[in-house]
């Protein structure tokens, strides 16, 4: 199967109109994805595309509408590209062999402000090789400076793979493990997963599947079983297992049976570690004692998708933090990239987050501390309404 979206190396291709952005991913790619025209504004929103880019493997290019763009629609398609800026792991500004001005340098600082790493790529020099003093001011800006030409140059591929690679944040190349490293190799983990309305005829749910996987990367043993079939699994095993992964929604009743010494955790938390900060995400769930009558909370999901009848994000979470604050509170849903103005709210909930990358739950995560609001998400807010959050969070030594 492809590799997910939100699993990918995510790759920002910034700049003015008309320097050859959409040239130079033509030329990476190998295929026409972007329109190439001397026509100013050409690229009108952001051009996704998905490839397997060696040696470093799965990425995902974003390629932009230009900064400076003077059309009628210039300023939705400059905060479009913005926005992006919440979703790239790292980042390409192309200019030309004039260099960067104020509009280069604004995007600059966005980078550093965010911690992303960037390359400048100096485009076009088949018209014209870049003067000594614009060479000394990128080199000062920026440590790694790209001089070529995304029509004549013949190594430009390689290149810029090997500058690529040199940029590549360490989360990246070392990709982090999701539940392996909280076990021995050999040990048994049982996988507990509701076959409800959210999981589709023929197939579990994203989350699941990759918990599973990496389990058997770490070589562990991993069985997995329907709640009603966890205490016969626990009752047939030699020596009990190293841990128990449940699906939130089945918390309560998982906790009632695996027996306080064996470790205990969900997907959803196991994600607010791979995804975002659970450390963040655990003292977000403290202001649900806070909340009061008539306090907006915002549930906050990476995609959108169809919403069942007992639907967690909409109905199930609400639920449980009516009950758990007894308070009139006002839930809004809200789903997609999109990231609203969040001065309204009391509390964040994100989803797990499967289909989104890390960059951009650490982008939402700082956005709202930056702002006062308090952000958590499923796994942590649902069993911090039960009661069993210290017990969630002691495999991870976050215990509080």
């Amino acid at each position: 199967m492809k590799t997910l979206k939100s699993m990918r190396l995510h790759i920002g291709i910034f700049g003015k109109t008309n320097v050859g952005k959409s040239s130079l991913l033509n030329r990476i790619t190998n295929q026409d994805v972007s329109i190439v025209s001397d026509i100013a504004g050409t690229t009108t929103d952001v051009v996704e595309k998905s490839m397997e880019l060696l040696p470093v493997g799965p990425v995902n290019f974003l390629d932009t509408a230009g900064i400076n763009d003077s059309t009628v629609l210039s300023a939705e398609r400059i905060e479009k590209t913005m926005k992006i800026l919440n979703r790239v792991d790292v980042a390409i500004i192309v200019c030309d062999y004039t260099g960067i001005d104020n509009y280069e340098q604004s995007l600059i600082d966005k980078f550093n402000e965010l911690k992303i790493p960037f390359l400048i790529l100096v485009n076009k020099t088949d018209l014209r090789q870049p003067d000594k003093n614009v060479l000394e001011k990128l080199n000062k800006l920026c440590k790694y400076v790209l001089i070529t030409s995304a029509l004549s140059d013949k190594d430009l591929v390689y290149r810029f793979k090997g500058t690529l690679v040199k940029l590549l944040p360490d989360e990246f190349i070392n990709s982090p493990k999701i539940a392996g490293d909280l076990v021995p190799e050999k040990s048994t983990v049982i996988l507990v997963i509701p076959i409800d309305k959210e999981a589709p005829k023929g197939r579990i749910i994203l989350p699941q599947v990759q918990v599973l996987r990496d389990l058997l990367d770490s070589n562990c043993l991993s069985l997995v079983v329907k709640e009603n079939e966890l205490k016969e699994a626990l009752d047939n095993l030699k020596t009990p297992p190293a841990l128990v992964v449940t699906d939130s929604q089945a918390f309560k009743q998982v906790s009632e049976i695996v027996p306080d010494e064996i470790p205990l955790t969900s997907f959803s938390i196991l994600f607010a570690r791979l995804k975002g900060n659970l450390e963040a995400f655990v003292n977000g769930a403290k202001a649900i004692d806070n909340l009061k009558d008539g306090d907006r909370v915002l549930i906050l999901e990476s995609c959108t998708h169809h919403a069942i009848e007992d639907d967690i994000g909409r109905v199930k979470i609400p639920r449980w933090l009516k009950q758990k604050t007894g308070k009139d509170l006002i839930i809004e849903n809200m789903a997609g990239h999109d990231f609203p103005d969040i001065s309204k709210y009391a509390l964040i909930i994100h989803c797990g987050a499967c289909m989104t990358n890390r960059r951009e739950v650490l982008s939402r995560i700082l956005i709202a501390s930056q702002n006062g609001v308090p952000i958590s998400n499923y796994g942590v807010v649902i069993s911090y309404c039960l009661g069993i959050l210290p017990r969630a969070l002691r495999i991870f030594n976050l215990q509080k």
